[in-house]
């Protein structure tokens, strides 16, 4: 695995006098190995085994080395990570003595299965041999081999740490003016009062890279850190944030705009807001012009919040934008 920031010579290309990044030619990299480090500890603490022999659980992560990155390039993503850890590990046998020891492993890496990760179990020198030994070399071993499997799988589906949603309800009714009708279907739970709003915002990337991030299923299960279903099509539907949002897009013109049929899932049933986004290429920046409307008038400060950490916020952080 290459070093943190130097990526792979094969996919240089020549460099630009205006710095500008083509298309998303280059690689994009996230680094994530604040939250691979902090996710890795919390899934090996939990690991615990029990059997005839008594109990053995992971204690403490005493080592763990290495990095962990998302790399991006014309809308694909690539996953690298390579770590070496180990864990102390405490147990209790039936008779109620106490053994500790430690597990080790050398190889977890994007180029090893998880099956082909090298664990190794060993006891303190200073204790005597327990069956607690072959316990932790067995189930041990595959609960901890599992556990890395979790991780993995959790880093290449986006299932980051999952963002707070409390900002986007049970907000105090704003004072809004009256807004363009919203786009509601005859039903039990008619539309209540609605208002527009817009919003503008400038990131630090092309229009096209900007655009494929809010089509692409992909990069909106990273960016919004848990599992989404995007169909990136004129009249396909999404939904993300665990069901909180969904709509369809109503209209796209590549790398300049996208319309869609918006809602939150708190709103009355039928109820969609009508959102564009405009984007406008400025050097090697991108200029994003938000209209919003027919939102329910009790919902217009938490949906504007909402677009802003949810959508706006959540792609800089992600993509380094």
């Amino acid at each position: 695995m290459a070093k943190w920031g130097e990526g792979d010579p094969r996919w240089i290309v020549e460099q630009r006098a205006d710095a500008t990044n083509v298309n998303n030619w280059h690689w994009t990299e996230r680094d994530v190995s604040g939250w691979s480090s902090e996710r890795l500890r919390q899934l090996l603490l939990a690991v615990c085994v029990e059997g005839p022999e008594g109990a053995s659980q992971l204690t403490d992560v005493d080592k763990l080395e290495g990095e962990a990155s998302i790399n991006n390039r014309k809308g694909k993503l690539f996953f690298f990570y390579e770590w070496t850890l180990t864990a102390s590990w405490l147990g209790t046998a039936s008779s109620g003595v106490k053994y500790r020891g430690t597990v080790h492993v050398s190889n977890l890496s994007d180029e090893n299965d998880a099956d082909d990760l090298d664990i190794s179990v060993s006891l303190c020198k200073d204790h005597p041999d327990t069956p607690l030994l072959g316990l932790m070399r067995t189930r041990g071993v595959q609960e901890v081999r599992r556990v890395l499997a979790q991780y993995v799988q959790q880093l290449k589906s986006g299932l980051l740490p999952r963002m707070q949603q409390a900002g986007l309800a049970n907000h105090p009714a704003p004072r809004c003016s009256s807004g363009p009708a919203p786009m509601c279907s005859s039903g039990p739970a008619p539309c209540p009062a609605t208002c527009s709003f817009t919003l503008k915002e400038t990131f630090q990337t092309s229009a096209a890279e900007l655009y494929t991030t809010f089509i692409s299923q992909e990069l909106v299960q990273v960016f919004t850190r848990c599992a989404a279903v995007v169909d990136g099509r004129r009249g396909g539907r999404f939904q993300m944030l665990d069901g909180s949002v969904s709509g369809e897009f109503s209209q796209l013109v590549p790398d300049r705009s996208i319309q869609m049929r918006w809602r939150f899932r708190t709103w009355p049933s039928d109820c969609f807001a009508a959102v564009t986004l405009e984007l406008q290429q400025r050097g090697d920046e991108t200029e994003l012009r938000m209209a919003c409307s027919g939102v329910p008038a009790a919902e217009e400060d938490a949906t504007r919040e909402g677009w802003r950490r949810f959508y706006f916020q959540a792609i800089r952080q992600t993509f380094g934008y």
